[in-house]
């Protein structure tokens, strides 16, 4: 399923990597791990692309994130009386605010690898949380609550390319497009549990394709906060958007 949120189309080229997903382990062809060991307990530069609405500290080998999960931009999705409701105006014309659905206010605690590593074994992303953006808003992955590709789900995201969970959890699929527009489509985008940086879909002047990744989406290089080179994921306008396979490395927690 490709996705672009600015008239092209919605289709479906759902195929090997969601096959892949289902498997515990994956095998790379780009995923090394070229930053050096570290026992640093200084917050990486990079960590401060969170704004205020994100609490970020070091406990011991783990980097804490917590925030509330209510995005810092307007939506069709919270109530008609809150100033921070805006009706849709995005260029899906199958949109189609989802039945009941209202963002509320959570409560969550990511705990990932203050020093991340490419693992052996790559384990699949969970349904719900898999990352956190840099606006304090979840990344989940590419499947909807039934584990399913997010064919229909789709024309439930709004302008942003956000919507909430049916327990209120607002959280985004795909590209964050109030964080690429403001930001920039080549920066940092938000880290997944797994502590390796998820960026726009811009490298080097250029859009990124999945044929550009690997089977888990990412690749290792160079980036503008890490310019020793370190392995990363990269948002696309196709399936599977995010993350593909599982995670590179190890993931940590999220608690709510």
């Amino acid at each position: 399923m490709s996705l672009s949120r600015f008239g092209g189309p919605l289709g479906v080229t759902f195929g090997a990597l969601a096959a892949a997903a289902a498997c515990g382990s994956t095998a790379l062809t780009d995923a090394t791990d070229t930053t050096t060991a570290s026992t640093s307990t200084a917050l990486p530069a990079a960590f401060a692309h969170y704004g205020s609405m994100v609490q970020v500290s070091v406990e011991g080998d783990q980097v804490v994130l917590r925030a509330n999960g209510v995005p810092d931009h307007k939506s069709p999705y919270f109530e008609p009386t809150d100033p921070r409701f805006e009706a849709y105006d995005g260029p899906n014309p199958r949109y189609m605010r989802a039945p009941g659905s209202t963002i509320v206010e959570q409560r969550f605690v990511f705990r990932i690898p203050l020093h991340p590593k490419v693992a052996t074994a790559h384990a699949p992303t969970p349904l719900g949380p898999i990352g956190i953006a840099v606006n304090g808003v979840p990344l989940f992955n590419q499947y909807n609550g039934q584990n399913r590709p997010l064919s229909g789900e789709i024309d439930s995201f709004d302008q942003y390319n956000g919507h909430p969970a049916p327990t209120g959890e607002y959280h985004y699929h795909a590209e964050p497009l109030w964080l690429t527009r403001n930001n920039g489509s080549s920066a940092l985008v938000g880290f997944l549990l797994d502590g390796f940086p998820v960026y726009g879909p811009v490298e080097n002047g250029r859009r990124v394709t999945n044929v550009d990744l690997d089977v888990l989406h990412g690749h290792t290089g160079a980036t503008a906060d890490y310019p020793g080179g370190i392995y990363h994921y990269h948002i696309t306008d196709a399936d599977p958007y995010i993350n593909g396979a599982g995670f590179a490395g190890t993931a940590g927690t999220v608690a709510r």
